[in-house]
């Protein structure tokens, strides 16, 4: 058992030193959230655009539940990829559950209507704006969601690092689809919480510093990119 000071000492060791294993760790982490994020920003963007643009029956029903959408548990997101995955699962043949690819899709699951919703607000106040000039260019709904998309994209840039770091910082779900396994499924989050259940606080600090570090890089990027946009762009 170790006092705080000593596991706070041992923890900047194991990040001044580059611990390997809490490299691996941190590395899969990064890889598993960066994959995640660029899969929902596939799905997400252009949802959000086409029902920021586009005008249809249900409109404001689709909005209530991309909105609804984005407070899903993880628990329950992770149980449902888990019943897909499974053995007896609609997928269970491909045997990715409890490997890094179940937790990409578990993340990939939970932050798509993050960004589908906030993508949606950006490109509407955009359409807002530039409709009539749109329109009298004769731009069709899909190509003036493209158009918006690109125009607004270093607001939706800050949507994107909202979701990597939604994802990075994600545990219920990873862990029950990737079972926490060292050496294969074992990230950041559920490393922390595995650590701290045994008392062996130093990897678990160490960890936890490196977390609130990317948070931190991540909310600091996204203010920088709005700065920057606005001063440059207006």
């Amino acid at each position: 058992m170790h006092t705080l000071s000593d596991s706070l000492s041992v923890a900047a060791g194991l990040i001044a030193g580059f611990d390997p294993k809490l490299v691996e760790i941190v590395g899969l982490s990064v890889a598993v959230s960066r994959t995640a994020t660029a899969l929902a920003a596939c799905i997400g963007l252009p949802i959000g655009a086409t029902v920021a643009v586009a005008r249809f029956p249900g409109r404001g029903a689709v909005i209530a539940v991309l909105n609804a959408l984005m407070g899903l548990p993880p628990v329950v997101v992770g149980l449902f990829v888990y019943l897909l995955l499974s053995r007896a699962g609609p997928l269970g043949s491909f045997g990715l559950l409890f490997t890094p690819q179940a937790m990409v899709i578990a993340q990939t699951i939970l932050i798509a209507p993050i960004i589908a919703a906030l993508s949606r607000q950006i490109v509407e106040d955009a359409w807002s704006e530039y409709r009539e000039q749109l329109k009298s260019l004769g731009a069709h709904t899909l190509r003036s969601a493209l158009t918006l998309l690109w125009d607004t994209r270093f607001s939706l840039a800050t949507v994107l690092l909202a979701g990597f770091g939604r994802a990075i910082a994600e545990v219920g779900a990873v862990m029950i689809v990737g079972g926490n396994i060292d050496g294969v499924t074992r990230v950041m989050t559920t490393t922390i919480a595995l650590e701290t259940s045994k008392g062996d606080l130093p990897l678990a600090l160490g960890l936890g510093v490196v977390l609130i570090s990317l948070v931190l890089l991540l909310n600091f990027a996204a203010h920088a990119t709005r700065a920057w946009a606005k001063a440059r762009f207006g």
